[in-house]
């Protein structure tokens, strides 16, 4: 066994956070392209609709065994194996209760499932224990420093996708149901790397310790309820919108969502790269970090939304074509939210990690609750283009929210989260 990773700093953390997340896009943009391309507006909400079935399921089932796992970690080294052990467990018996759960949902309101084939719908839900699993491996390999595992392992799925995808397309072969194959076989490949991670360089997988997994039941049940609010931000519109709207007004909004995904990439990496360091430091010091990270998120993400905001219609009509025309307005609008989203990740975590999962919970509930209730009013009459504003407006009330959370628990002025011009990102800590 090699041994864990040494302590980087943050600034190499993040920089190689950013790159895997920027490496995962650019694949997953071409596998959005192919698919859409290839399967039409219908064809690409169908493919869309079940991935996020199975995200929103696996996210609803973990009950927050990620989030534990990962402060556990870094906060108790020598947990590591037994934490690994019972995330496996865990994952397994969790996403069988979701997947049983979802089932019986289905069974019970048919529209839940869209329309999409019941067996594809059953294989997407088959990748929720991997899903699960897979979170909670990240967030060991992360507390420990192990971002190149992480990293190879965010790049699997989108590789295994837009290769597999892009030669089924030129051999005429590309279908819904070998497109979601593709992207179930990435999911495990990403996991399996995890795991191998662990075994090889975390010391393995230990005995299930039965004290470590009602701790982190404890803990992760009150940073569950977040953790599913926070899927439900980014992807229960797109389960409202394929079943109301159809899956072509659902095809034409998941390229939107691509494009500005692309936004969200930074201030995830920033977020991950501080986990480690923050988990160890006192309040004051993690304060300190958060907020500095928080003022660089904003201002480049100010830069990125309006590079976005201007090519909207060369990264919609242009390269989809005219059928996808209505995504630029939707591109537009959600880029605009993305300021939110730097909120709720980077601040968000930081009051996690430090043991307030309940305030970062609350945040995210805030969001959640004005993203669904206004795409339930605007969605019936606008399809994407209400799912856009709903986002906006859930996203930036959000941020707004953890901004004032974060400044009242941490004793940090409201002023010191204004991003400042001539501002870099720390070179250590």
């Amino acid at each position: 066994m090699a041994g864990p990773p040494a302590r980087a700093s943050f600034r190499s953390s993040a920089l190689l956070n950013y790159a895997g997340q920027v490496g995962a896009s650019a694949l997953s943009f071409g596998n959005v392209l192919v698919t859409a391309r290839t399967l039409d507006a219908s064809g690409r909400g169908q493919l869309a609709f079940l991935t996020t079935v199975a995200l929103i399921t696996s996210a609803l089932a973990a009950l927050g065994f990620a989030p534990a796992s990962s402060t556990f970690a870094g906060r108790h080294p020598e947990d590591t194996p037994a934490l690994a052990t019972n995330a496996v467990l865990a994952a397994l018996v969790c996403g069988a209760l979701g997947i049983g759960v979802v089932a019986a949902l289905v069974a019970i309101f048919p529209g839940m499932g869209g329309d999409v084939p019941r067996g594809l719908l059953w294989l997407s839900l088959a990748s929720v224990p991997v899903l699960i699993a897979g979170m909670s491996l990240q967030g060991v390999a992360g507390a420990h420093y192990g971002f190149r595992a992480t990293n190879a392992a965010w790049l699997a799925t989108p590789f295994v996708t837009v290769v597999a995808n892009g030669t089924m397309a030129a051999l005429g072969e590309l279908t819904v149901g070998r497109a979601l194959g593709a992207w179930v076989a990435g999911q495990i490949l990403a996991t399996v790397m995890l795991a191998w991670f662990v075994a090889r360089r975390l010391g393995g997988f230990g005995r299930p310790d039965r004290r470590l997994a009602r701790a982190a039941l404890v803990f992760g049940l009150q940073a569950h309820a977040g953790r599913v609010l926070n899927q439900g931000n980014y992807r229960l519109d797109q389960w409202i919108l394929g079943p109301v709207a159809g899956s072509r007004q659902l095809g034409i909004y998941s390229v939107a969502v691509a494009w500005t995904e692309a936004l969200f990439f930074l201030p995830t990496a920033l977020a991950f790269a501080q986990v480690p360091d923050v988990a160890r430091a006192t309040p004051k010091e993690a304060a300190r970090q958060a907020a500095t990270v928080f003022r660089v998120a904003t201002l480049i993400t100010a830069v990125l939304a309006i590079g976005l905001i201007v090519a909207a219609p060369l990264l919609t009509t242009t390269i989809f074509g005219a059928q996808f025309s209505p995504a630029t307005t939707q591109i537009r609008i959600l880029a605009c939210g993305a300021f939110g989203i730097v909120a709720l990740k980077v601040l968000g975590s930081t009051l996690t990690v430090q043991r307030k999962p309940m305030l970062e919970t609350a945040a995210t509930a805030c969001a959640f609750v004005v993203v669904v209730g206004l795409d339930v009013l605007l969605i019936p009459a606008h399809g994407g283009l209400g799912a856009s504003i709903a986002s906006l407006v859930g996203y930036t009330a959000g941020g707004l929210c953890v901004c004032a959370l974060f400044s009242r628990t941490l004793r940090v002025r409201l002023r010191d989260l204004v991003p400042r011009p001539r501002e870099v990102l720390p070179s250590s800590n």
